[in-house]
């Protein structure tokens, strides 16, 4: 087996944040397998936290924190427990999983597996929410065999956002330039093509955020997809002053997430080898304020 090979293998498999669990396969293989289709499946199911005003829904606390669910059989729980008709049925928006863009782009990149296509969870910046403003994001990147490339996909803009954010772009396709992944985000802010304090969200912005969704990236390249206010190890505090070491670290890190296939053997060895860049058993829930065991 080439190396190429073992890479689309280890992206083909579902792993501890995209395993239907006891719902594969009995949910999952009556769903279509074009990724058109499944991204309309998904928006079918979930209801973005921070766009349901949009669609004129007021959302509760509790129905706020089902976007702290982290793996998809959890989601999935939630999602029957809702409604229990197929999945390939959309829901009726009192009915749709309250998450965020990273459970709608996990969920995704759940059924591309369950489907046998590699796909894997970015996290970065979207440049397309706010005039010149990088906005804290996440999407899906699938593998296309036909074009034998990585292919971008924002899963969470549907009907009613593109309304909204009106992409010039196509929303299956979206150009590198338009997502940054957060490597690159880092890079061009570190050789000052790009203003750090345009990348973010809300309040919280500048290179210490950056940073952090560079360790999200490396975790998510590495099977586990963490959510967007999930904290741990590496990761600095808001407008921290960054350590040269630490600058030499995200600067190795952002170099080996912008490149995951070149590098692969390092991004498998640095996640693996340095428990400040590992997943531990309990991460720092930074909305919620309190130490959530995985």
């Amino acid at each position: 087996m080439t190396a190429a090979q073992e890479i689309l293998d280890f992206y083909a498999r579902p792993a501890a944040m995209t395993s239907g669990g006891a719902h594969t396969p009995r949910l999952f293989d009556e769903l279509p397998s074009d990724v058109a289709s499944l991204v309309r499946v998904v928006q079918g199911l979930l209801l973005h936290q921070h766009w349901a005003g949009a669609y004129g829904v007021e959302l509760s606390d509790e129905r706020r924190s089902e976007s702290h669910l982290r793996p998809t059989d959890r989601m999935l729980d939630r999602v029957l427990a809702l409604s229990d008709r197929p999945l390939s049925v959309a829901r009726p928006l009192d009915a749709r999983l309250v998450g965020t863009c990273r459970n709608i782009t996990v969920l995704l990149v759940a059924l591309l597996r369950a489907k046998g296509m590699p796909a894997r969870a970015r996290c970065g910046f979207g440049g397309y929410f706010a005039p010149g403003e990088f906005v804290d994001h996440w999407v899906c990147e699938h593998w296309n065999a036909a074009e034998s490339r990585w292919v971008l996909v924002d899963a969470q803009i549907d009907d009613v956002q593109r309304a909204a954010v009106k992409p010039d772009f196509d929303l299956l396709d979206v150009p590198r330039d338009r997502f940054l992944v957060a490597g690159d985000a880092w890079a061009k802010c570190r050789a000052g093509e790009a203003d750090p304090s345009r990348f973010g969200f809300l309040d919280m912005r500048g290179l210490w955020f950056i940073s952090g969704n560079v360790v999200r990236d490396l975790a998510a390249l590495n099977g586990m997809e963490m959510l967007p206010w999930d904290d741990w190890g590496a990761m600095v505090g808001p407008d921290e002053p960054l350590r040269d070491d630490q600058l030499a670290l995200f600067d190795r890190l952002a170099a080996v997430t912008r490149s995951p296939d070149a590098s692969f053997a390092e991004l498998r060895s640095l996640y693996e080898g340095d428990e400040r860049l590992r997943v531990p058993q309990t991460v720092f829930n930074v909305v919620l304020n309190r130490q959530d065991t995985l």
